[in-house]
């Protein structure tokens, strides 16, 4: 039962800190890439990371409602949805726990020092003790050694041999083992007919790319090009089939044909997958059943939303602000092109490892639409969580190897008629120069946890997914800046240079300055863009400010990468209303 419990807790601290980048999770969730003591490093960093926010939640709860400590425990088991067992394994945990909790926190102790004493936070060789909050009085080693004491003879501390490897078990559990399965691939978990195309939502499916209308039938798929003008089928699941009776043509003949329709393709990091930990699950004040009803959809999606991002979102936003994205509005362009879309999107992508998930893509030479493809690595070529970041990022030279080869690919497999646009890198001084002394939702109740504490405790964690932007050195944040742009330099040259048989090529630059600019003319301000609980990527209303500016963008200095625009859109959408939906 303990071991279980335990597993349970683990799992909880993984869900609810999310955290930042997979980049980082892959590690736990495929130990085999890491060495075994590399592996227990990261196992001990997660594990006092995702501790520090669940004591502060339970903290803040206590609080919040007036309540003691195990009180406030159970408050937020009977949050967490019964879905995989998670709020049953959350009440075993806080009767395990709960008695050195209710010792700790009624010592007025910090989640930081408390971590320290339950020895799921612990120094390594030759490194500071890290803490998210200010240092106490009497100084951490002092204070988390007074801790230390207090529950030195639980059964807990005794048992606290039970943690090690336990986090290498996560794929066994049943939430997750799908979820590793397709983080791995970046194709559906649910193809029955193997077409790389799903009737299920999430776990990569019709939220990533658009719903097969037909799963055991692999001929059947959005984007192909129809089939004998779909008079008596949807071969292309873009909700156009059967024929006029006036006048005997097809639909999709008398709709479609010359019209040049096309579907949307992203190549992408997180920002493209469209990353976001919902604040309310890390916001106590206004904690409650609702705040975590979205938990198991987020995690079978990766705690990515591509059904509301950027490239390829179609469903109304339900994480704030609006969905505007370049598939609508390519769609709304041309209606033949309903449900042709993909998004080959990974957190933690970048130049260096988009060939291990590239293949997830889908394209038919002779078959299929041709399609418009952005490439998309905006930030992972530069950051990572190295003390020494500056020797870990993209050289030019390696960048033009990539992209150059990630290109070769595309020729190989895109039909012709398509096209390619390489986006710029990000400027990510914004983030500290925008966040650095706002409060984090977990210091918002108290007013003691601001961006700057929250970013050098991720540092001091080796943990910080942009140890070149998320930090209070301005130099190297420069100098990060300048190797963006040095990438992005060698990017805008291959789009001018390299020449490919099947798609024309394009360059698309400082987006997100453009997206800040447009917003502040619109009254708001830069911080209102970015992502609350990581501090890091864009959020939903940069999202739809950014589908607007490129599109914009595009189609006045390069108007033939999105076809014609379909006279006969009114009448498609006057006979086939929403062509079945998504």
């Amino acid at each position: 039962m303990r071991e279980q419990s335990l597993d349970g807790f683990m799992l909880l601290l993984l869900i609810l800190v999310g955290f930042i980048q997979s980049s980082n999770s892959r590690a736990l969730l495929h130990p085999d890439k890491e060495s075994k003591d590399e592996l227990q490093v990261s196992r001990q960093r997660f594990s006092c990371i995702g501790c520090v926010v669940i004591v502060s939640l339970i903290e803040q709860l206590a609080q919040v409602h007036n309540s003691t400590a195990q009180e406030a425990m159970k408050f937020l088991c009977s949050y967490l949805p019964e879905e995989g067992g998670i709020r049953g394994i959350c009440i075993l945990v806080s009767d395990l726990f709960g008695p050195d909790l209710i010792k700790l926190l009624n010592q007025k102790l910090k989640a930081d020092v408390i971590c320290y004493a339950i020895k799921l936070c612990k120094t390594e060789l030759h490194q500071p003790v890290c803490h998210l909050y200010e240092k106490p009085a009497l100084g951490l080693k002092i204070t988390i050694k007074q801790a230390e004491d207090v529950v030195r003879k639980s059964n807990y501390m005794q048992n606290n041999e039970t943690f090690p490897g336990v986090l290498l078990k996560i794929c066994s559990l049943p939430l997750f083992r799908m979820i590793c399965k397709t983080i791995e691939s970046s194709v559906p978990a649910e193809d029955y007919d193997q077409d790389k195309f799903s009737a299920f939502p999430s776990l990569r499916g019709y939220h990533w790319r658009g719903r097969d209308c037909n799963d055991i039938n692999s001929s059947i798929y959005p984007g192909r090009s129809p089939k004998d003008w779909d008079s008596q089928q949807d071969s292309n699941c873009n909700g156009i089939l059967g024929f006029d009776m006036e006048d005997g043509l097809p639909y999709e003949k008398k709709f479609c044909e010359g019209t040049d329709s096309r579907g949307i393709i992203i190549l992408g990091d997180s920002a493209a997958a469209h990353f976001h930990i919902p604040p309310e699950w890390m916001t106590p004040l206004n904690m409650s059943k609702n705040s975590f009803s979205n938990l198991a959809l987020a995690i079978s999606n990766e705690l990515d939303w591509p059904q509301f991002s950027m490239y390829t979102g179609f469903q109304n936003s339900t994480i704030g602000g609006w969905t505007q994205s370049l598939y609508l509005r390519l769609r709304d362009w041309n209606r033949c092109n309903h449900r042709d879309y993909q998004n080959i999107a990974r957190n933690g992508g970048s130049s260096r490892n988009l060939e291990h998930f590239l293949k997830s893509m889908t394209r038919d030479q002779q078959l299929d639409k041709p399609a418009v493809v952005f490439y998309a690595m905006i930030g992972n070529d530069v950051c990572n969580e190295s003390p020494d970041t500056l020797n870990h990022m993209t050289t030019p030279e390696d960048m033009r190897a990539y992209v150059m080869n990630e290109l070769k690919y595309l020729d190989m497999n895109l039909p012709k008629g398509s096209h390619v646009i390489l986006m710029s890198l990000a400027d990510g001084r914004s983030l500290w120069n925008n966040l650095h002394d706002r409060y984090h939702p977990l210091g918002q109740l108290n007013k003691d946890i601001t961006y700057e504490q929250f970013y050098g405790f991720l540092t001091c964690m080796k943990s910080n997914p942009c140890e070149g932007w998320m930090t209070k050195n301005e130099t190297l944040r420069n100098l990060t800046t300048e190797r963006a742009e040095q990438l992005s330099n060698v990017l805008r040259e291959i789009s001018t240079s390299a020449k490919f048989n099947n798609f024309g090529l394009g360059y698309f630059e400082n987006l997100y300055q453009k997206v800040i600019a447009k917003w502040k003319s619109l009254g708001g301000q830069p911080w209102e863009l970015m992502e609350p609980i990581d501090g890091f990527h864009p959020n939903q209303i940069a999202s739809a400010i950014g589908a607007e500016v490129i599109w914009e963008e595009l189609l006045q200095k390069q108007p033939d990468i999105f076809g014609k625009q379909n006279p006969f859109n009114e009448e498609i959408v006057k006979i086939f209303g929403d062509q079945g939906g998504h």
